[in-house]
C-alpha cells in the first residue's frame, strides 16, 4: 500500500480561513493526504492567507523564507515538498507570489480551492500552477462532505458556510476584490450540511459569511430567505443545540434577525456588530453607509428584543483624516454602547482600495496613542463583562479537556471560556456552572444544578 500523504495547513486571519483550511483538508483526504502538525514532515505546505490587516503579503514571504529552507532540506533527504499559497493574499497578489517566491508550486485563490488535485497535477506536469480567477461553478458544489471521524475529531463546535462575498465596497476594505460579490448558498446545502455535523457530534454551530445578515439563499418555498428565517429553520433541527453567527453589517439587521433573537433560545445572545468609528464623517469616508445614531438605534433594537444581549466590535483608528475630536466620538460610543469584547486595530492602507489614495494620513505616533487609549476603554469593559460572572450561575457548553489535569473547559453565551473540575463524560453537554473567580479572561467555577438549595441561575447581561 502507498502510504499516505502528509498535508500542514497553516491560516491566517478571519472565520473563514478557518473554515475553508478544514474543506481543503476533506478536499485533499481523496488524493490520500492526512493532516500532521509540523511543517518540516509534510509532502505538501498550505499557507491559508489573509489580506485583511497589515504587512498581510510581508507575513507570508517570510513564511516563505523559512518554507524554503524546509523545502531544501527535503530534497536533501529525497523527498519531495510542494508549497501552496491559497486564500486571499494569493487572490490579490497571485502573479507577485509566484514571481517573488520561486519555491511556490501553487497559488490558488479563496474560490478555486477545490480544483487543488487538479492544480497539485498541473504543478507536477508545469512546474508551477496560478489560478486566481473566480470560477464560474460554485465550489460548494465540488467540495466533498467531510468524513465522520474527521467531523468528531474537530469537536463539538463548527463553522458553517452560509454566505460569501461582499457588496458594500469599505474603502479601507479588499474582501469585494478578493472574495467577489455577495453569493448565498441555498438553504437545503445547509440543511445537509449542518445535518451531518449534528450527526456526527457538533452541538454549536456558527454561521459564517464576510456579510452573513446579508444572507438571501433560495428557500424551499423558492423565495430568498433572509438569515433569521435560516435560524428559526436551523433551530427547529435535532442535535443543534446552539447556533451563533459572524460577521455582520449594521445595515442588514432587518426584523427577522431581531425576531430570532426574540424568539430562539438556540441562538446564542451574543452579537459582534462592527462599527469602525464613531464619528459620522470618517463614517461616509469610509462608506459605511450608516452613521453612529444608525448604529446606536439597531443595538437599541437588539437590546429591546432581548436584555441579556451582549456585544463585540470592530474599530478602526487613524483612517486618513480622523481629527481629535472624530476620535473621541468613538470613545463616546464605545462609553455608550459598553462591549462585551472588541477588536481595535491601526489603520493601514490596503493596495488597490480607495482610502489607499488618501493623503490626509495620521502619524503612527498619533495612531498608536489613540489605539492604546481605545484599547484601555475596551479592555476596562470586557474585564468589567468577566467579572459580573462571579457568584452567578451561567451555563456553559463544555467541550474539551482543559491544560490543568481533572478540569473541563467550554464556553458561555458569550465565548467565555470557563473551567470547572468533572469527567469529561460532560463534553457535549450544556450544563450550569457556578462561577467563583476569574483568571485573566477565564471563568473558574463548578458544576451546579438548578434545583440545589440557594442556587438561582443566572444570565449576564451585557
Amino acid at each position: 500500500m502507498t502510504p499516505p500523504r502528509k498535508l500542514h495547513i497553516k491560516s491566517y486571519g478571519c472565520q473563514m480561513n478557518v473554515y475553508d483550511a478544514q474543506r481543503m483538508v476533506d478536499t485533499l483526504a481523496g488524493e490520500g493526504f492526512v493532516e500532521t502538525a509540523s511543517a518540516e514532515d509534510a509532502d505538501l505546505v498550505i499557507l491559508n492567507t489573509c489580506h485583511i490587516r497589515e504587512k498581510a503579503s510581508e507575513k507570508v514571504y517570510s513564511e516563505l523564507g523559512r518554507l524554503r529552507v524546509a523545502k531544501d532540506e527535503a530534497a536533501r533527504q529525497g523527498r519531495e515538498m510542494k508549497i501552496a499559497v491559497a486564500g486571499c493574499v494569493a487572490q490579490a497578489e497571485g502573479a507577485e507570489i509566484i514571481h517573488r517566491a520561486p519555491t511556490v508550486d501553487i497559488v490558488v485563490g479563496p474560490q478555486s480551492y477545490h480544483h487543488l488535485p487538479a492544480l497539485l497535477k498541473r504543478a507536477k506536469e508545469n512546474g508551477r500552477a496560478l489560478e486566481t480567477e473566480f470560477p464560474v461553478e460554485d465550489k460548494f458544489g465540488f467540495l466533498p462532505q467531510p468524513k465522520p471521524d474527521a467531523i468528531r475529531a474537530r469537536g463539538i463546535s463548527a463553522f458553517v458556510t452560509v454566505q460569501e462575498g461582499c457588496d458594500k465596497f469599505c474603502t479601507f476594505c479588499v474582501v469585494p476584490y478578493t472574495r467577489g460579490a455577495e453569493v448565498s448558498r441555498p438553504v437545503a446545502k445547509i440543511i445537509d450540511d449542518v445535518k451531518q455535523l449534528a450527526d456526527n457530534g457538533v452541538r454549536e454551530f456558527t454561521l459564517i459569511g464576510q456579510n452573513v445578515n446579508a444572507y438571501h439563499g433560495e428557500g424551499p418555498d423558492g423565495r430568498a430567505w433572509p438569515l433569521g428565517k435560516l435560524l428559526q429553520r436551523l433551530a427547529e433541527m435535532p442535535g443543534v443545540t446552539r447556533l451563533r453567527y459572524s460577521t455582520s453589517h449594521p445595515r442588514d439587521v432587518d426584523d427577522d434577525l431581531i425576531a430570532a433573537h426574540r424568539d430562539l433560545p438556540q441562538l446564542m445572545p451574543f452579537v459582534h456588530l462592527p462599527v469602525q468609528s464613531g464619528a459620522d464623517r470618517i463614517l461616509a469616508a469610509m462608506n459605511r453607509k450608516h452613521t453612529a445614531d444608525d448604529y446606536r438605534r439597531v443595538i437599541d433594537r437588539f437590546r429591546a428584543a432581548r436584555q441579556d444581549i451582549a456585544f463585540s466590535s470592530d474599530f478602526i483608528v487613524g483612517f486618513p483624516g480622523e481629527t481629535a475630536e472624530e476620535f473621541s466620538a468613538t470613545l463616546a460610543l464605545v462609553t455608550q454602547i459598553g462591549y462585551a469584547a472588541a477588536y481595535s486595530f491601526k489603520y493601514s492602507p490596503r493596495p488597490g482600495t480607495p482610502a489607499a489614495e488618501m493623503r490626509e494620513t495620521v502619524s503612527a505616533a498619533e495612531m498608536d496613542e489613540r489605539l492604546g487609549r481605545l484599547q484601555e476603554l475596551i479592555d476596562s469593559q470586557q474585564s468589567a463583562f468577566n467579572r459580573a460572572a462571579i457568584g452567578t450561575t451561567v451555563d456553559v457548553l463544555f467541550e474539551r479537556a482543559a491544560r490543568n489535569p481533572g478540569q473541563i473547559v467550554g464556553r458561555t453565551a458569550y465565548l467565555q471560556p470557563a473551567h470547572v473540575m468533572a469527567s469529561p463524560d460532560i463534553i457535549g453537554q450544556v450544563l450550569p456552572a457556578r462561577i467563583d473567580s476569574l483568571e485573566r479572561y477565564s471563568l473558574i467555577g463548578e458544576l451546579a444544578t438548578r434545583s440545589a438549595p440557594g442556587l438561582i441561575s443566572q444570565t449576564i447581561g451585557a
